[in-house]
């Protein structure tokens, strides 16, 4: 929504100027009007905006400041601050029953004053029904990290639920008299524990072509870097051990793949715990792995030769021919699928024998799985 939704949310808002930077009326929620106007920059931006209410609805806001300021920063356009607003008044004005305490008001303001005390320049996104907050922090490195606080319902008798971009789930320690600042506190000291795991997948994710995951980030421990246009190296870095050997898996054609293979396991005594893995693979393997500083991604992103496409799901390409005047990369799906409907392939248990769609060379592909 832009400014032209205004009158949609609140119809009784109406802008005063050709540039729609000025608006002035009625607030309706929870069937009362409040006097508003609201103030924008030339820009329409958010950000600068003024807002003036009357006495009733300051009194009504009086413990959220903070948050309706916020929001006010975050917001995309005037239309979703509005919303937002409106949300978080009828919350504050909805009648009181034999169900609701004065409980919650205070836990609001309780939660309110944790952030103040975290600071608002820390916070990214905080949800209209408050119960996620999503909050930054820095490491030692000066990386930037998400947490996200899921609170209960019973909060803050039953602990929060907190989730971040972490190779292991991080669980914090609660009590009655915790606050918010504590879990960015443990928070912190978790994040110290993986400074290693970070740098080593840092320069992964910065000096290789990383096909899988997709998007890489802290949180996974598998990276398939891309050792040429039908050929790749599947690693599992240990986010505790990080320097050590990960797990590798080759995939490719068999006449690419072999050697390099054999050289992992003829030079296994050379690699060095000192050095990161990416040295120790290259120094190993004899290679240099392409690089986006010399290198574009769709080089080594061939389609399937199948159904003509790089994903299917989240499945990429893995099985190539061996032929090498041929190596083109199939889906294993795809693959399986094609040569299970020819007459002439044969099943051996979960693997078939065909010959390849493009040169007719044996293959083979096992069942997915």
């Amino acid at each position: 929504m832009t400014t032209d939704g205004v009158f949609a949310v609140c119809p009784l808002l109406i802008p005063q100027n050709k540039d729609r930077t000025l608006y002035e009326g009625f607030l309706s929620v929870a069937g009362q009007d409040f006097p508003f106007r609201i103030e924008l920059p030339k820009n329409k931006e958010l950000k600068g905006s003024r807002i003036l209410c009357s006495w009733q609805l300051q009194h009504v806001l009086r413990d959220y400041h903070g948050i309706v300021e916020q929001r006010l920063q975050q917001s995309p356009d005037i239309s979703s601050f509005l919303v937002e607003l409106k949300n978080i008044l009828e919350r504050l004005l909805q009648p009181k029953d034999r169900g609701q305490t004065t409980e919650t008001p205070k836990l609001y303001s309780q939660l309110i004053q944790q952030i103040e005390d975290i600071g608002w320049e820390n916070v990214v996104d905080i949800d209209s029904s408050f119960t996620n907050i999503q909050l930054r922090v820095a490491d030692s490195s000066s990386r930037q990290h998400v947490i996200t606080i899921h609170l209960n319902k019973q909060h803050p008798v039953v602990a929060p639920n907190c989730t971040a971009e972490l190779p292991s789930a991080f669980k914090v320690k609660w009590s009655l008299q915790s606050k918010l600042g504590d879990i960015l506190h443990q928070f912190s000291k978790e994040l110290e524990r993986y400074q290693d795991f970070f740098n080593i997948v840092d320069e992964i994710d910065k000096k290789t072509w990383v096909l899988e995951p997709d998007r890489p980030n802290y949180s996974v421990t598998l990276r398939r870097i891309a050792l040429g246009s039908s050929s790749s190296l599947q690693i599992d870095v240990d986010p505790v051990h990080p320097r050590i050997l990960p797990e590798c898996k080759f995939l490719g054609a068999d006449h690419v793949i072999n050697p390099l293979r054999e050289k992992l396991n003829t030079n296994l005594e050379r690699w060095d715990q000192q050095g990161s893995v990416l040295t120790n693979l290259q120094s190993i393997l004899d290679i240099e792995f392409p690089s986006p500083s010399k290198s574009q991604k769709q080089d080594f992103s061939m389609e399937c030769g199948i159904c003509y496409s790089y994903r299917l799901d989240t499945a990429i390409p893995d099985q190539v021919c061996n032929d090498p005047r041929c190596g083109q990369p199939f889906h294993q799906t795809c693959l399986y699928e094609w040569l299970r409907a020819l007459p002439s392939s044969r099943q051996s248990f979960n693997t078939i024998f065909g010959e390849c769609p493009y040169c007719s060379k044996p293959i083979t592909v096992k069942m997915a799985s």
